[in-house]
């Protein structure tokens, strides 16, 4: 974000004690911050970077996946984190993706405050409010069960056989049964009710597809909860502070 990379030139100005070009990028950056917020009055976050990871560790039996709840259950138990961290991990079943966003409650703040500090010639404090505000990002990740993700182009499919392989098409929607299982195992919400209502659609829909009456509207209501269903699953699991570029390479030069 222009924001940021104005921020960072700021901090380099100030480091080579060229206080004006630092003045220059902190109005520059400021003037991008104030862009943002007349397009978006009414967000506390603007998103400047995002990466999808994908974490497919679970089993595919629900019985192994069940087996392996059990021991973490009996890691806890006994006290024992590590063991059930471990254990956990091979849980995972998830589109994750992790938007890193900037915090507009504080950082305009910090850039006018890093220019009253220069003005006042106080040039480290300027700068180390600066790294304070690059440093600040808010992390928000989004995991959505890739097995309601396998689901829903299972039911798909059957939806494209419907008419001429019926008996592939139910075949389809008991693998599509199981994928919601298998995210019920894996703790994807697990209580919730939804999760009887797509099944008793799904076997609605295999009654149907016995007989010669059109299945068009029913699988379309059960796309339409599947995908209510995935929205709601996709919300943000948590958000955090997150190091800032400048001092994960200042780590990692420090580590190597």
């Amino acid at each position: 974000m222009a924001a940021i990379e104005e921020t960072q030139r700021a901090i380099d100005a100030i480091n080579a004690n060229t206080i004006s070009e630092a003045l220059s990028a902190i109005e520059r950056a400021s003037g991008k911050i104030n862009v943002q917020l007349a397009r978006n009055p009414e967000n506390a976050l603007i998103p400047v970077s995002q990466e999808v990871v994908v974490f497919d560790t679970a089993p595919e039996d629900i019985d192994a996946i069940l087996e392996i709840a059990d021991a973490v259950d009996a890691a806890f138990l006994l006290d024992d984190y590590p063991a059930a961290r471990a254990l956990l991990y091979g849980l995972m079943s998830e589109l994750r993706v992790r938007t890193c966003n900037l915090p507009l409650a504080t950082y305009p703040v910090a850039l006018t405050e890093a220019a009253r500090l220069l003005d006042e010639k106080k040039n480290d404090e300027a700068r180390m409010v600066l790294m304070v505000a690059l440093s600040t990002l808010v992390a928000i990740d989004r995991a959505t069960p890739l097995p309601l993700l396998l689901a829903r182009e299972e039911i798909n499919e059957a939806e494209a056989q419907r008419n001429t392989e019926k008996d592939s098409a139910r075949e389809l929607l008991d693998t599509a049964r199981y994928e919601l299982d298998r995210a019920m195992a894996l703790g994807y919400a697990t209580q919730d009710p939804e999760y009887k209502a797509l099944k008793d659609e799904i076997s609605n829909l295999q009654k149907q597809l016995k007989t010669n009456e059109d299945t068009s509207s029913l699988f379309s209501r059960l796309k339409e909860r599947l995908s209510a269903f995935l929205k709601r699953q996709s919300t943000g699991k948590q958000s955090r502070q997150v190091e800032s570029q400048r001092q994960k390479s200042e780590r990692e030069k420090r580590a190597a």
